[in-house]
């Protein structure tokens, strides 16, 4: 397990989604009230934003082609 914001974990069409996904729920979010829907949204806009995702990291995943073997 490595926290490392330098190495990307998370690939283009990934990041794309997050950032779709992350940006409709926090329209939503505002739109009803709801925080914790803002929150999720906030988180998956960041991880989009930062081509880092923690529970990535943890299990050794990556979507992103172009990274270095992961866990090496």
């Amino acid at each position: 397990m490595q926290f490392d914001l330098t190495n990307y974990n998370i690939g283009n069409i990934d990041r794309l989604i997050r950032a779709s996904v992350g940006a409709l729920v926090t329209v939503v979010a505002f739109l009803e009230g709801s925080w914790i829907a803002g929150l999720i949204g906030a988180v998956l806009l960041g991880t989009a934003y930062l081509r880092f995702c923690p529970v990535y990291a943890l299990f050794d995943f990556s979507s992103n082609k172009n990274a270095a073997s992961v866990g090496k």
